[in-house]
Formats: structure tokens, sequence, C-alpha cells
């Protein structure tokens, strides 16, 4: 498909620009339409959204690269063979605009080749970040041509910066030579790799958003702000009121569910306001450049969030980026984003993982820590959550000792299948202990299972974690480490359930194969299946009933 016949000039107005937008949502409709069933591609199974490539699910054990590694090929040679031994299987590497297009309407793709065929030769997928317009709130990213052009390619205005390095979401000939860009990208990795399929999906900015004032308050920004707010957006709340994410319904029905009035008119004054106003504005930016690389080749799209609580004021985080608060707002200003995704860095891991796995929205968690947090929350993510994947940053730069994510899914990869498989059926959870959080229980294949931390002899565990799926009549498989399990029938009669056999193994092609009979001490005289706290342990169970 030549999208050129429906990317308007860079220098069109806004009004064109905005019916543009319907013929690339028409345009990338069209081209998922023709999608092949081994082409990368999102699939839903009940509850449960997966990635499916070759045609068969695939679960993403990834990390991410710092932000100029992937430069460079030279730098990255002796990098791609670390980072296969790691063991993981995709990489998260991003790729700039201002390398793509160093001079306006002249695309290099030499680096993108490169960095395919050296993914290719360690066996590894990619997942590229198209830093263009911004990245971390900033435009550092942008061509030098788009940089000096500011008239053409206005900057933001905010009150504690003034006008830096920050691209407005104002600018139409930004987004339409961003969208260029982005589609001559796709439009490329449709001719070179549509075959072997090594990118999986692709990120659409980075954590977008303004950053030093709650809202942009240039002219032109200040100008949309006095306006009513758009009907596309009213339409999207009243359709949609009662599957609202609750903290923008929330803020929505605090000023009496309005239909019409300018932004302050429909949500009240205040940060909160401004906050919803630069997400309409980066959601509509960010959906159309989407839109216009999925109609050349439509990979599943995502974008990652720069996260902020509502205790904390717009502007201290990236104002207007897809938090949950907003995510509805992105959603009403187009379709091409599929998956609305966090940069978890915060503590309460699981409840950021809550928060964006809920109102249709998959888990995928392309940046977070790793290291000791790193290794215990792939377990719950994945387990409890079904992630279609985790991805650490900074991989690069770790040494061999900080490499404890490695251990996680060394013991995940062989059990992807089967993880793929429970997450589709739901017999499937994840956990995350600890002193202050020691047990959890759960319903599962006919049983109470009782989740705490291991305790033996008195050497209790501090931490715990792990996940549990259920793979046959009265069978369990589980990996982890610093937990323990008993059982409890659900149902009267037989009363008591006990616990036939436990067994350490691995799993290879598929097929379970049996290490140690665990008896005795290793399951506390038969009364738990236990996960010892050292290290990370692959393991079997077995239980029976009795009265």
């Amino acid at each position: 498909m030549d999208l050129h016949r429906f990317l308007l000039p860079r220098s069109i107005g806004s009004a064109l620009a905005c019916a543009v937008a319907g013929l690339l949502f028409v345009g990338f409709v069209a081209a998922q339409q023709r999608v092949s069933s081994s082409m990368p591609h999102l699939e839903q199974h009940g509850g449960v959204t997966q990635l499916i490539v070759d045609g068969q699910p695939f679960l993403m054990l990834a990390a991410e690269l710092h932000n100029s590694s992937s430069s460079s090929l030279d730098y990255m040679k002796d990098i791609w063979p670390r980072l296969a031994a790691t063991p993981m299987n995709t990489v998260l590497t991003p790729l700039s605009w201002e390398l793509i297009e160093p001079q306006e309407g002249k695309y290099d793709f030499s680096l993108v080749d490169g960095l395919l065929e050296q993914a290719r030769q360690n066996r590894l997928k990619v997942v590229f970040l198209w830093l263009a317009s911004w990245k971390n709130g900033m435009s550092s990213y942008a061509p030098v041509w788009v940089k000096r052009d500011t008239r053409r390619f206005p900057r933001a205005l905010l009150t504690e910066s003034g006008s830096g390095e920050v691209l407005s979401t104002f600018g139409e000939a930004t987004m339409q030579a961003d969208a260029h860009a982005f589609a001559a990208v796709m439009r490329h990795l449709r001719e070179t790799d549509s075959s072997q399929h090594t990118v999986l999906m692709m990120q659409v900015e980075n954590e977008v958003g303004v950053l030093g004032d709650s809202r942009d308050r240039s002219a032109a920004a200040n100008k949309a702000f006095a306006e009513p707010v758009p009907k596309p957006l009213l339409n999207y709340m009243q359709q949609h009121r009662d599957t609202l994410m609750p903290e923008f319904r929330e803020i929505w029905q605090k000023n009496g569910f309005k239909q019409s009035g300018t932004w302050q008119e429909v949500f009240g004054p205040g940060l909160r306001t401004d906050q919803i106003f630069m997400a309409w504005n980066y959601g509509r930016y960010v959906q159309h450049v989407a839109a216009a690389g999925k109609a050349e080749y439509p990979l599943p799209m995502y974008v990652n969030t720069w996260l902020g609580d509502l205790d904390t004021p717009p502007g201290k985080f990236p104002s207007g980026g897809p938090l949950p608060e907003v995510i509805d707002i992105w959603r009403a200003a187009g379709q091409a984003i599929d998956i609305y995704s966090p940069d978890i860095y915060a503590a309460d891991f699981a409840g950021w993982c809550r928060r964006y796995h809920r109102s249709g929205n998959p888990l995928f968690i392309p940046e977070t820590r790793g290291g000791a947090d790193g290794k215990a929350n792939v377990f719950y993510a994945i387990g409890e959550h079904s992630a279609m994947g985790f991805a650490p940053f900074g991989i690069d730069s770790w040494r061999d000792s900080e490499n404890e994510l490695g251990k996680s899914y060394q013991a995940l990869m062989q059990l992807s299948s089967t993880i793929l498989k429970c997450q589709r059926n739901g017999d499937i959870t994840g956990f995350l202990l600890n002193r202050a959080h020691p047990d959890v229980s759960v319903t599962m294949n006919g049983y109470r299972l009782d989740i705490s931390l291991d305790d033996i002899f008195g050497n209790r565990a501090e931490t715990g974690y792990g996940l549990v799926m259920a793979t046959g009549p009265d069978e369990f498989l589980g990996t982890g480490s610093g937990f323990r399990v008993s059982f409890v029938p659900d149902s009267a009669r037989p009363a008591h359930a006990g616990i036939s056999l436990i067994e350490e193994g691995q799993m290879v092609d598929g097929i379970w194969k049996s290490g140690r009979r665990l008896n005795g001490d290793e399951n506390d005289q038969g009364r738990y299946w236990r996960f010892s706290k050292e290290g990370i342990h692959v393991e079997r169970s077995v239980v029976y009933r009795w009265e």
C-alpha cells in the first residue's frame, strides 16, 4: 500500500489533517485485514490477550537497551551474544527519527537492517521503540531540520522552561512529518521482515507528556483550551459512560456529566483538566502517527507511560501521558494503539499492574527494574495478570553478578508453552509475598491453595514469589522461590487433601522430565509443597482427597 496517497503534504492545515486521520484509519484497518496468521498480531481468548507469532502464542521474556546503545552496530556487535545468553528471547531497542531521516525526505535504513541481522544471528526477536517527536517528555530525538524550524515545527510553551526543546502537539506539520517517517519505517519492515518476523511490536514515541507545567501554554494551545471540548471525545464519553476508567469517570461526574462546553466547563477548573486536555492532544497526535505506520505494516503497537499518582500534580510527571485516569481520552482520540503500558519503577508494582490490566487493556511492561525486584516481579505479572511480556531497562550494562533476572527467565522459558496455555484457560496464579503480606489464597482445579512464605524449623523466608498452574486433574506445576502451598478441597466431601507426590524437574520440548522425588524435610513431612528460598525451583505436585 502506498501510504503517500493518504498522507498529506507536510505543510497542510489542521482541518485537512483531521480529515486525513479517517483515511489513515481506513488504511490500517484494510492492512490488518490482509494480515497472515503467521504475522505477529494480538488475539483475545476470553479475558486474556496474547501475542501470536508464526501462528503460536509467544511470551516475551525481554529487556530494554540503554537509550544510545543501538545507535552503533559496532557497539552492539558484542552486546547481542550477551543478551542471548541471559537467557531472553526479545530485545527492546530504540530507533531514532534523527538517524532514520537525517535530511528531510531522505531515509537511511542501514541501521535498521544491521540491527535486524544481528538479532537474527543471535536468534532474538526485536521490539523497536520509535523515538521521534518525544522521549521522556522532551524532543531531543527529532532531526535537526525539525529542531531548527520553530515556525514550521512549533515548540510548546511551558511555565518553568519557557519554549524549551519540546515540540508542541499543536504543530500539524510536525505530526505529518513524524507520520511520514514512521510510515517509511513500517513500509521498510514490511519489505524486509514480513517473512522472518524478527520485529514483534512497535512502541510509538516514549513517555510523552508535558513536564514542568500542567499543559502547553502556547497561543495555539490556549486557543484550543478555550474552545468547546471536541464532539468525538464527548460522544465517546457518553457511549462508554458506564465502562469508563473509574478515575476519569469520577472527574466527569463531579462536574455533573456535562455534555457540552469548554474544557473547564465540562471537567471543572484545575490541573486535572489541564491533564485531560493534554491527553486528548497527545492522543490524537500519537494515534495519527501509529495509524500511518499500521497502514503500511500493521504490527501491534503500544505506548509507554511515565507513572504519576493522583496525589502528584501533572507536570511533575508528563501531563497528558496515558495514565489510567486518561486512557479513555487516548482511546477516544483513535484506535491505532493496541496497548497502554506502564513503566513501573514505583514501589507498588502489583498495584500498577492491577491499574493497567483492566477495561480490556492487556498488560505489557516495557520498562521496569531488573535485579532482585525484577527477578520476583516477573512471576507476578505473568502469573496473575497474564502479561504478554516483561522488560527491565538497561540490560546491556548489567554485570554477570547482577543478572538475577536470568535465573527467573531460565525457569519461565522452559515453561512458556504451559504458561501460555494456562493463561488462556485461567488456570494460573502469580503472587508476591513479604512479611507485611505473608500469604494469599486462591481457588484452582477443585482446591483452595493457601500460599504463604516458606517456613521450616523457624527459618522463615523474608520474601516469596512465584506462579502456580493447574495442569491436570489434581495436578499442579509451579516455579519460584521462598513460598509453600497447602491444599484444601473446595467442596465439603471429601474433607481433606493430601500430597501424593512432589518432584523437581524440567520441561523439555513440552514434556515434563522428572528429577528428584521430594519428601521429608523438602515437603515438611508431607504437609506442604515447598519452594525453598535458596534459588528458583521448578516443581510438580499431585494431590489426593481423603475422608
